[in-house]
Parts: C-alpha cells; structure tokens; sequence
C-alpha cells in the first residue's frame, strides 16, 4: 500500500468528490424507489468525472491512477449500494482489456459512458477454467460463437462482452446477431444477473493463448480483491446507521445505546471492520502494484482470495445486526437495511464464496487440514 501523503491527500479529497456526487444523485431513497440499473448515475461517474478509468493509464484516455483509486471509489460505491456497473465494467473488464493488451480499445471506450463486462457467472473464483460453455467455429472475420453464460453480472445493459472460449479471448458487441440476453429475477436488483445465450454470433479475437488466460485471471483477482473494498463501504454504512439509531432510539426510557449487550455487538462489529480494512488494502495494494500482463503470482493469488474469506463474512454481519438491532423498523420495506443484506449476500457468492477462498488460501499458504 502506498504510503505517499500525498497519494493519501488526492484519495481523501477523491473520496469526498464520490461521497458528495453520490449523497446528490443516489441517495438510498433514490436506490429503494428505483433498485434498476442507475444510467444517469454511470454517465456522471464516468463521462463528467472520469472514473471508470482511473486505473487506465494516460496514454489510453484514462487518469494514470491506480486501483487503489479505483477502490476508493468502490467503497463510496458500497456505502450507498448505487446501481451502477464500476466493478464490472470499470474494474474487472478494464483490467481484463488491459492485460490483453486491446490498448485501441480502451482508448475508444474512454469517457464515453460505455462499458464491457467479462462474460463470466458471478460465482466464478479466480483460477476457475473459464469458457466452458461456449464452443467457437472460426470464420473470415474471426470466430462464431455458441453457446450459454449463466448468471453474468451487469450484463444486460452492457456495450460489450468479453468471452473467454477455445483458448482464446473474443468481443462481442451488444447489437451482435445470434446473442440473446435473458433477465433473472435476483435478490440484488441493484446488481442485476442475465443469461447470455450465443446462435452463431459473431466475436472478434483480442487474445489466444497464455495471453488470453492472463487476461482473464487478471480481471477475476481484480473482482475478488477490489470487491473487498465495497464490502468495506457497505459494513461502514451499516455500523455507522446502527449506532445513530441505537443513540436516538429510546426504549423504557433509555436510549438503546446505553444497553451493554448491544454496546458489544458493535463493539465487536467495529474490531471485524477494521481489520476487513486492512485486508482489503492489502488486496487492492497488491493488485495495483503487480505488472498486469505477466502471470499473476502466488503472493496477488493469497491476497485476492484472503480479502474475500475474510470481508464477504464480516459485510454479511454487518448487514444482518443492521437489519437486527433496528428491531421492526429493520425489516420493512422503507428503510434500507434489506439493500445493503441483499448485496452483501450477493457479494458474498461473488468471485468465490468465502469457503472456496479459505480453501485457496490454506493451498497457497501450504497450510495442511487438521
């Protein structure tokens, strides 16, 4: 993680930019009265801000950041459960477009509002074969695509897919012939899942080979480390609600606040955040630093995978003793303690569940079962 205070500094004054764009156009009000897919947000945050490539470097468009930048964002992002797709568009296929080297590419998505999503399910773990289920016949133009995707996060309303089949890393536009995209009915709405269906579509090859397999990887360890950080964001938001409203809220003439068992709980709550924390920017730190067209070592791998066996649980409980100890007011539809259980237990299935992730970490970290 840098340690730069300069570096600090801009993150600070980036993070109150977010805060403030988002309290505007997406307070939790705004997500409970709409949970669909936000355009008007995406357009803000990226052709106005420019911050679906701040990990882009300059000579592409972007703002020659890093993803430690990117997870600032991220964590407003989960703070407020927006639904917008930066981990799936600006995160995990952008570092994917990058690791494949399709610069061109990124240049022409750049500020534009536009966005691909690597056409992956959502509970694909990093070091998963990806591709399994799309067959390719090569043509003039490049390759002809069959087959099913499942459950692709964002992929409904996305520009561009990215599909990894036959050893090789292919493109496929939104308008492509053959490609059917299906709506699910999912407990995050705010994270909507499609099925996507190919007839003979036609894609374009970007990568083959080790390069193809790189990518690839590359934009799952981006998922999985930089999601740490909005799971960061929506624990954040849900200790910091619980404890105004157990400061407010009276009962037998006490504050709820004042009761030591509930004192606990979030003081308990507080400790897992903070470490979940330092996690996550180890992740996020390990994932900026590494060079993003070599194979991802075993040092990225451990962190990526630690950041979600030890955030996806810790944003789970945050969320359920959010819904808990706001009693009754908890569990109705007008306040927003069910979004933020919903994503984290979306989250928490993301890239992995935190079992899959515990089991990474006790291969990589040599660790032998009991």
């Amino acid at each position: 993680m840098s340690a730069d205070p300069h570096d600090a500094q801009l993150r600070q004054q980036l993070r109150a930019e977010v805060r403030a764009a988002l309290a505007a156009l997406s307070p939790w009000q705004h997500v409970l009265r709409t949970t669909a897919p936000d355009r008007r947000l995406w357009r803000v945050l990226t052709t106005e801000m420019g911050l679906a490539d701040l990990a882009l470097p300059e000579r592409l468009g972007g703002a020659g950041a890093s993803l430690r930048e990117s997870a600032v964002v991220l964590e407003e992002l989960g703070r407020t459960v927006a639904a917008v797709p930066y981990l799936t568009g600006a995160v995990v296929a952008g570092q994917t477009l990058l690791a494949a080297g399709a610069d061109e590419l990124l240049a022409q998505q750049a500020d534009t509002g536009r966005y691909a999503v690597l056409a992956v399910p959502i509970d694909m773990p990093p070091g998963a074969a990806a591709g399994s289920g799309v067959q390719v016949q090569p043509s003039a133009a490049g390759g002809l695509l069959s087959g099913r995707v499942p459950a692709v996060a964002d992929a409904a309303e996305a520009d561009l897919l990215l599909v990894a089949a036959a050893d090789a890393l292919w493109l496929v536009t939104a308008d492509a012939p053959g490609l059917t995209r299906t709506a699910l009915v999912c407990l995050d709405q705010t994270r909507p899942l499609a099925d996507l269906v190919f007839s003979g579509t036609p894609a374009q090859r970007l990568a083959t080979g080790a390069a193809a397999t790189v990518a690839v990887q590359r934009g799952l360890l981006a998922g999985a480390a930089l999601l740490s950080a909005e799971q960061v964001g929506l624990a954040q938001w849900c200790l910091e609600t619980t404890v105004e409203h157990l400061r407010t809220r009276h009962q037998f003439g006490r504050p709820l606040g004042s009761y030591q068992a509930l004192r606990h709980r979030l003081a308990d709550l507080w400790v897992e955040i903070t470490q979940a924390r330092a996690v996550s920017a180890y992740a996020v730190g390990a994932m900026a630093d590494a060079d993003p067209q070599s194979e991802p070592g075993r040092e990225l791998r451990l962190a990526a995978a630690l950041a979600q066996a030890y955030c996806a649980p810790v944003a789970v409980q945050a969320a359920q003793e959010c819904v808990q100890l706001h009693g009754g007011l908890g569990f109705t539809w007008e306040h927003p303690a069910h979004l933020y259980l919903k994503r984290a237990r979306t989250d928490a299935v993301a890239f992995g569940t935190a079992d899959r992730h515990r089991a990474t970490v006790a291969d990589l970290a040599d660790l032998a079962p009991a």
